[in-house]
């Protein structure tokens, strides 16, 4: 134990000490990755920890989270979560898990962020050209979990993804790799994910416009972007467990290939299993901060019946409220 805490201390200490002495440095690489919607977290119960999560995932938001935490519980699971995003776009999310015996779990999620179509308008038609246009995001991801030991546990995701925008659409297969790590330390675990790790993304497609002196122009040719890569490391315990009563907390630091490093604090607390409560906050946004949540657990006639709750601040954009539901079999 003396040797673990020690290598993270190896690893967030740097990484704490330069956020400080450089708090910007990661800022320039703002804008430099694709397919964004990748990037909003999917389930209620971990928005409300503050998506500090990778080291708790041990339901079936883990499907999003850490690949790995599919494996921590016993019984098959479908997931369905929708979060009501800013400037009137939504986005839904539907997952299963199945275990196959001997520590070996698969699951299965379908992602799709959407609006409604909006109008076309351009420089020379700025109230509009008559035409309507649609954006939407889909991914499909496949996950394969095997506990190792009863303290390790490994996932990994293929996930394929397709955005459309008007007349273009970006496709990619990228890849998501999580460790699950129970200390032996009273309930301590500790986990680490690699999220959207891929190859670069292209735009396919042809989009036309008129230029000032009425000639029509196509182009076929786009920039290449990253998948927004993001590395999490966390750890998580509980700080009181009893039988009525469950204090869980834990601290995440993430890495994001086109953004400064932030760490994520989450706390919940459960009341004999039945009722949660949860808050959490985001350190190094412009707008996204602090974050709450509730969740309740009952048993109905086919399964037990799980629904949570997330409400987030955005400062100037307004607030997001997320819902999750999940059926136990």
């Amino acid at each position: 134990m003396k040797r673990l805490i020690g290598i993270l201390i190896l690893l967030l200490l740097p990484q704490l000490l330069w956020a400080q002495i450089f708090p910007t440095l990661g800022g320039q690489r703002v804008g430099t990755a694709a397919a964004q919607f990748l990037k909003i977290g999917v389930g209620a119960r971990a928005i409300g920890m503050g998506e500090s999560y990778v080291a708790v995932a041990n339901d079936a938001e883990a499907l999003y989270w850490n690949p790995a935490g599919i494996v921590l519980f016993e019984r098959p699971v479908v997931f369905f979560a929708h979060n009501q995003w800013l400037v009137d776009t939504r986005l839904e999310f539907a997952g299963a898990v199945y275990h196959l015996g001997q520590g070996n779990s698969i699951g299965a999620a379908i992602t799709y962020l959407h609006t409604e179509d909006m109008v076309e308008t351009t420089e020379l038609q700025p109230f509009g050209t008559g035409r309507m246009f649609g954006f939407s995001d889909f991914l499909f991801s496949f996950t394969y979990a095997r506990k190792m030991t009863d303290q390790f546990s490994f996932g990994l995701s293929t996930k394929f993804m397709q955005e459309t925008i008007a007349d273009l659409k970006m496709r990619g297969l990228l890849f998501d790799l999580g460790i699950y790590y129970k200390t032996g330390w009273k309930s301590t675990r500790f986990a680490v994910a690699v999220s959207n790790f891929g190859r670069d993304l292209t735009p396919d497609g042809t989009v036309r416009y008129r230029t000032l002196s009425n000639d029509e122009v196509a182009v076929t040719s786009f920039q290449s972007f990253a998948p927004p890569i993001l590395f999490r490391i966390g750890l998580a315990g509980e700080l009181l467990d009893q039988q009525d009563h469950r204090l869980t907390a834990s601290m995440q630091l993430n890495h994001p290939n086109d953004n400064s490093e932030n760490l994520n604090w989450g706390v919940e607390y459960w009341w004999k299993g039945m009722f949660a409560l949860r808050g959490g906050y985001k350190t190094a946004q412009a707008e996204e901060s602090y974050s709450l949540g509730f969740g309740l657990n009952f048993p109905i006639t086919m399964a037990d019946f799980k629904l949570d709750y997330a409400f987030t601040d955005f400062g100037r954009l307004g607030t997001v409220n997320r819902f999750g539901i999940q059926l136990m079999f």
